[in-house]
This record gives C-alpha cells, structure tokens and sequence, in this order.
C-alpha cells in the first residue's frame, strides 16, 4: 500500500495536473511572459486552505485540472441596454465577431489576443504579464500566473485619447462544461479616457485577468455586474498601475454564483493619483451554494495620492461573504489619503461574513482608516417603513439599497448607477418574504 500524500506532495501534484490539462498556446509576444508565468506557477503551487489568503475561500473548484460540469445554461437579462456602446461578444472564453459590434466605432485601437499574439512585436509585449507578475508579491496569486501562462484569447486595447464610447465586454457561456480563460490587456496612454463595461457568465468556470495601465492625467472607469448563473465558478483579477494625476475607479454588482473571488492589485505610482475600487455583493443560499470572496490590495507609492475600498455584501439563506482587503503605503508616500471599509447586512441567522481589513504604514504623514462591520436590518427604521403602510418586503428592499448606496455612489456615470440600481430591484423582487 502506497504512503499517504504529504501536504506538500499533493499540492505538488495539484499543480501538475493542473498545468498537464492547460492548453498552452506557443508562439507569439507573449511567449516569454508565458514561460515565465507557467515557471512561476510550477513553483509557488496551487493554493490550499493552508495558504493565509484562501483560509476561508477552498480553492479545490479552481484546482481541478476540469470543471465540475453540469452547469445549467442561463441567458442573463440585458442590462446597458439603450446606452450608446461598444459591444464586444465573447462565449465560452472565445470572441464571437458576428455577435459584436465594429471595435472601430469606439474610436480606440482594439485586438483580440488570439489573432495579435502570431506576431513576435506588439506594444501589449511590454504589459503582457508584467503587472501580474508584479502583483505577484508579497502575495502569492498563483490563478493569475496560471491565466498568463494559458489564456488564449482577451482584448488588447490601446487609448490615445478620450474613447468616443464606452466598451461592453459580454461573456456568454454556451456550454455546461466550458472553462473560459481571458486575459485583456490595456493601455491609456497620458490623458486618455475609457470606460469599460463587464458583463455576463464568461463559462462554467471561468479564470479572468485584466492588466490595466494608466499613462499620466489618464481617467479609466470599470463597471462590472457579474452574471447570474446560479452554478457560476468564477475567479477574476484587476492588476492596474496609476500614473501621476491618474484616475481608476472600479465597481463589481456580483448576484448569485456559487463560486466568485474577485482580486484586485492596485498600484498607485505616481503623485496625485486617485484609486476608488468598490463593490456590492447579492447572495441567497435559498439558491444554491453562494460564497463571495473580495481580496484586494492597494499600494501606495506616489505622494498625495487617494484610495478608496467600499464593499457591501447582503446575505440570507446561508451565504458566505468575505472581505480581505488591504492598504500598503511605501515609505516617502506622504500625505496618502486611504480609506477602505467592508459591511454585510445579513438576512437571517444563518448566513456568515468574515473580513480581514488590514493597514501597513512606513510614512508618517497620511490619513488612513479601516473598518468593517456585520448586522441586520435596523428595526426601528423598517418599523417606521411599516407604520407608514409600505409592506414589509417593500420596506427591506428599500433598506438594502439604502444599505448599498455608498457603493453605488462610486459610480461616476448616473446613467450606468441607474441601472446597477435596476438590476438590485429586479433580484430583490424575485426574493421577497
């Protein structure tokens, strides 16, 4: 009879058989930062429940060399509908070209991976994997590298000036069993402006990286409602790094899901920079399985320069939220403003939100705080609600949003807060009592 696995000896084997399933694509710009990503996978492994930063997330959906299966196909309702946009069409991790529009229209230069990485000189060589790789520590993001190393198609988008419309990236999953692996990769050159739009079931699984680089004075917005398959495995990753006078603002609506960790790695470069990364998360266990992991992580290395962390998670019915967030401020970053604050409105007794708020601090001119906190709905105000003849399940809608307003108020554009606003009202229509 063959000894038991150590630990080490099966997070090794995890990770082989992992990296055996991968198709690899050879060739192209992006075939040394895949060298190096696959190199760095093989040695940091797949991460356990041992591993600080997945304790409370178990990783073994995201391990397995292939999805579960069997996930049910769901066509999301549309949201952004009559907002004037670019809308670009991927399903099951791969671009559909008759289900998108002409990427001329939005007036930016825009490439899908899959056709640009056949040359061996592109200006996305210089980005491809080299933010991933640099947020690879001190934390180790081993999905990350693993994304790097296999993604065999995403978007390269380039922005020498303001986008004359915002892009909608739509995922569509069109299979049970598809595992969807995109790496999109963007560059706003000094002052340019873009507005990018996520939305939809990327496939039953599905391992998402975004590199963003923002040139001096350059304005980048994020709106990303997540889709609302109820069987969804999904890990996502935001690696960005803000320029002097630069500006990142970045909003997640993630409802429903059984599996979703979404990670971003914010590095604030240059003096005066400003990055707001902001969420709300919807998990009813009456559902299905809902855990809800945010793991974030802000540096601050420019002088003068602001962060923002407001997260908001509303859970019922046995839902797990969590919250890892932290705000790292190098030495010589003086007068750095960072405020980070996680909050879950729990439903009932049985669901469960764990947060880890964090500050590290090596300058001595800056104001930072923290703060995280877990209750239910205020009686009294819902009580006054009541009194006042609005119905009970009326009423706690309206506390909820009330709830999650601050995360919303992140969104610059009222048009696009409107409807993440709609989307809340609709999952909340569908859950009264």
């Amino acid at each position: 009879m063959a000894a038991p696995l150590r630990k080490d000896d099966a997070r090794e084997a995890a990770t082989e058989a992992r990296i055996a399933a991968l198709g690899r694509p050879g060739g192209g710009f992006t075939a040394p930062a895949r060298t190096d990503a696959l190199a760095r996978l093989t040695a940091m492994g797949l991460p356990t429940r041992r591993d600080e930063y997945w304790r409370w997330t178990d990783p073994a959906a995201f391990n397995a060399p292939e999805p579960a299966g069997g996930a049910a196909l769901r066509v999301d309702k549309p949201i952004f509908e009559g907002r004037d946009k670019v809308r670009l069409v991927f399903v099951d991790g791969v671009f559909d070209a008759a289900a998108s529009d002409n990427p001329a229209l939005a007036g930016v230069e825009i490439e899908r991976l899959a056709v640009a990485d056949r040359a061996d000189i592109h200006w996305a060589k210089a980005l491809y994997g080299v933010l991933e790789a640099e947020g690879q520590a001190p934390v180790a993001r081993p999905f990350a590298a693993l994304n790097t190393a296999a993604a065999t198609d995403g978007l390269l988008i380039r922005v020498t000036g303001r986008a004359a419309k915002p892009l909608h990236i739509s995922y569509r999953q069109g299979s049970e069993r598809s595992d969807a692996v995109l790496h999109h990769v963007v560059r706003l050159e000094p002052g340019a402006e873009l507005t990018v739009l996520e939305t939809g079931t990327a496939g039953a699984r599905s391992n998402l990286v975004m590199e963003v680089d923002l040139g001096e004075g350059a304005r980048f917005h994020h709106l990303r409602p997540q889709g609302r398959a109820l069987d969804r495995a999904m890990i996502t990753h935001l690696f960005a790094r803000v320029a002097e006078g630069a500006l990142l603002k970045s909003f997640t609506l993630t409802a429903n899901g059984k599996l979703t960790r979404n990670e971003a790695v914010i590095r604030i470069v240059g003096d005066g920079a400003v990055a707001h990364v902001a969420g709300a998360a919807l998990g009813d266990g009456a559902d299905g399985p809902f855990l809800h992991d945010d793991t974030i992580f802000v540096t601050h290395a420019g002088v003068g320069c602001e962060s923002r962390q407001v997260f908001k998670k509303v859970l019922k019915h046995g839902a797990r939220g969590i919250f890892q967030g932290k705000i790292l401020v190098r030495p010589g970053a003086q007068k750095t403003d960072g405020y980070q604050i996680s909050q879950s409105l729990l439903l009932d007794d049985d669901s469960q939100f764990l947060a880890k708020p964090e500050l590290e601090i090596y300058a001595d001119d800056v104001k930072c705080s923290h703060g995280s906190t877990t209750g239910a709905i205020d009686e009294t105000a819902l009580f006054y609600l009541r009194s006042r003849g609005v119905p009970r399940a009326e009423a706690t809608a309206l506390l909820v949003l009330s709830f999650v307003a601050d995360a919303i108020a992140e969104i610059e554009d009222a048009d696009l807060a409107s409807d993440i606003v709609a989307r809340i009202e609709d999952w909340l229509a569908l859950r009264q009592g």
